[in-house]
């Protein structure tokens, strides 16, 4: 279950926003490779084991080998423009004591520098502030800046949040960490230092990225200088083991984010490495104000997270019959056996696909993303694949690929399935449905991942866009995690024909021909 972070060395990139060229190239993705031989696989981030799953990796890092620098110069992302809320976005948000909030209808309402305000107009292409973004900015900045859970549909705008959040609290003047962004895997890591770095362009601040890495050509991290940028943006494991090396000082750090909260904080997730981080900065600043988003908060992580912070936090929140995004279109497709998807993906997501934008098409397991990878490129299709067991460097450049466009068509296990962002995504096809992960044989009574499921069929549809969701539906196992999954967010989901008339009728239905 260890996302990348269990790998034993770390990544140091700095970038100082304000001296970056306006640079449309990207880096930040990977390629297809097989995973090393030497030991054998275990469950990592995202995936899950076709046969009875091995010992988990530990999360425990070793000591840093190599430090070999991600060009976050090169990283590129798109403009988002205007961010458009889902119809049905009913946002509750609570707040406690007796600090008035008032809602930002402009990003001048929120006595933003200039400097941040010429990133957002410029290098963002932002118009005004989402309905997330209006409602939890005033919270993140006015004082006495209090602690947050905020939940939001994907999609919304929330890494800008953390990200504003981040920027407004800092001193450049002072060469010292002052706010920590800690999330889930390598690939989102990276993807919100791209945000930081186009939106804090000529801020002058400085911010390093702290994320796994298994090149060897490098100093170790023990021979560097400690951390002086201002903000530090990583993965647990490798934040952890920089500040038990003395490497990352947490004296002056004001703002800690969790990004993809409810699972940084699941007790299956990153609970303990991230409660031991909390910790360690809170001996030395106790009024450092934590920041948790994320699109789904489970019942169980609700409680804990409430338990968490500081008693005077602020909260928001989606009631989860809310949280499927309004403009995309939910389909399932019955299938009798697995050649019958195969079939599917082939005839139908590839050639009606033509004249879409990319696609996703997400699987349980890394087995099941090598065979379907492999069937479909003896049969002539392109597409690229990305999972866990892959190693940093492959799976750096099959991302970029992607993001670049290069590739149209990307299978993946769940390692995508939290924060990806790629707005030409309007087609998501779940090939295995997410089930909640158990150490025994299949049960006749599965039980659905209902958070991961909403935040794959996130993937499409970003920013109020039109998207469509494609679930194959193979026996009954399947018909009855559906089932459940409809129930549950209580929306039903339209069935379509396994024919060429149906699916160009449901993509019509979805405004995406």
């Amino acid at each position: 279950m260890a996302e990348t972070d269990a790998s034993a060395d770390t990544v140091n990139a700095t970038i100082e926003t304000a001296a970056q060229p306006n640079d449309n190239s990207s880096s930040d993705t990977a390629t297809s490779a097989p995973p090393p031989p030497a030991k054998p696989e275990s469950k990592r981030w995202a995936d899950e084991e076709d046969d009875p799953p091995e010992e988990p990796e530990k999360k425990n890092d070793a000591p840093s080998t190599s430090e070999p620098e991600v060009n976050v110069a090169e990283l590129k992302i798109t403009e988002n423009k205007f961010l458009d809320d889902p119809e049905d976005s009913n946002i509750s948000a609570v707040t406690t004591g007796d600090t008035p909030y008032t809602s930002a209808s402009s990003f001048e309402d929120l006595n933003l520098s200039p400097e941040v305000l010429k990133g957002l107009y410029v290098e963002m292409g932002f118009k005004k502030p989402s309905k997330v973004q209006a409602i939890t900015l005033p919270m993140i900045l006015t004082p006495p800046h209090k602690d947050l859970i905020a939940q939001a549909h994907n999609g919304s705008g929330k890494t800008t949040c953390f990200v504003l959040g981040m920027l407004s609290r800092v001193d450049p003047n002072v060469k010292a960490p002052q706010a920590l962004c800690i999330c889930p895997t390598r690939e989102l890591a990276i993807q919100n230092m791209e945000v930081l770095q186009k939106m804090g362009k000529y801020t002058g601040i400085k911010a390093e990225c702290a994320v796994p890495t298994e090149r060897t050509s490098a100093p170790s991290i023990q021979s560097r200088a400690p951390v002086s940028a201002q903000i530090v943006i990583g993965t647990p494991g490798t934040i952890k083991k920089w500040m038990s090396i003395k490497k990352l000082g947490v004296s002056r750090v004001k703002i800690l984010v969790f990004d993809e909260a409810d699972y940084m904080l699941a007790k299956d997730g990153f609970q303990d490495d991230s409660l031991r981080i909390k910790k360690d900065i809170e001996r030395f600043s106790p009024h450092c104000q934590v920041l948790l988003f994320s699109a789904t908060f489970n019942e169980i992580v609700t409680n804990f997270v409430s338990r968490v912070i500081k008693g005077s936090g602020n909260e928001l929140f989606v009631k989860k019959e809310e949280l499927s995004l309004e403009g995309v279109k939910q389909y399932k497709v019955y299938c009798p056996d697995e050649l019958t998807k195969i079939e599917i993906i082939k005839s139908k997501i590839f050639e009606l696909g033509e004249n879409l934008g990319q696609r996703i098409i997400f699987v349980r397991t890394k087995n099941s993303a090598r065979m379907l990878h492999q069937t479909l490129v003896e049969d002539g299709y392109a597409v690229t694949t990305i999972q866990g067991a892959l190693t940093v460097e492959d799976r750096d450049k099959i991302v970029k690929e992607f993001k670049d466009g290069l590739t149209q068509v990307l299978i993946s296990t769940d390692l995508l399935a939290r924060g990806f962002d790629q707005q030409q995504v309007n087609c998501v096809v779940n090939y295995d449905l997410p089930i909640k992960y158990t150490s025994g044989p299949r049960t006749h009574d599965p039980e659905p991942d209902y958070e991961v499921y909403l935040h794959r069929i996130g993937r499409a549809g970003r920013f109020g866009r039109k998207g469509a969701v494609f679930n194959l539906i193979c026996g009954d196992w399947d018909e009855l995690i559906m089932s459940k999954i409809e129930q549950y967010f209580n929306s039903p989901v339209t069935e379509v024909q396994n024919t060429e008339e149906a699916f160009e009728g449901a993509l019509k239905s979805a405004g995406l021909l």
